[in-house]
């Protein structure tokens, strides 16, 4: 099934292929995500939710975790 979804990496994932990364797809209005080193497990988000989120990351929200 997400054989057929392109799939777009961030370009701070490097240039290696084998490195670990997030990838994002749209699907049918939605955003579909996926690590790349477990691509069977897709979470299924909207575009609003996935804004916020960007978001957040780039207001430094989410820096505690990190």
């Amino acid at each position: 099934m997400t054989d057929a979804i392109k799939w777009q990496k961030s370009s701070f994932s490097g240039a290696d292929d084998n490195q670990s990364c997030i990838e994002l797809a749209p699907v049918d209005g939605s955003i579909r995500v996926r690590e790349s080193d477990e691509p069977e497990v897709v979470v299924t988000t909207s575009v609003a939710k996935l804004r916020a989120f960007i978001l957040g990351v780039k207001a430094g929200e989410f820096d505690h975790l990190i």
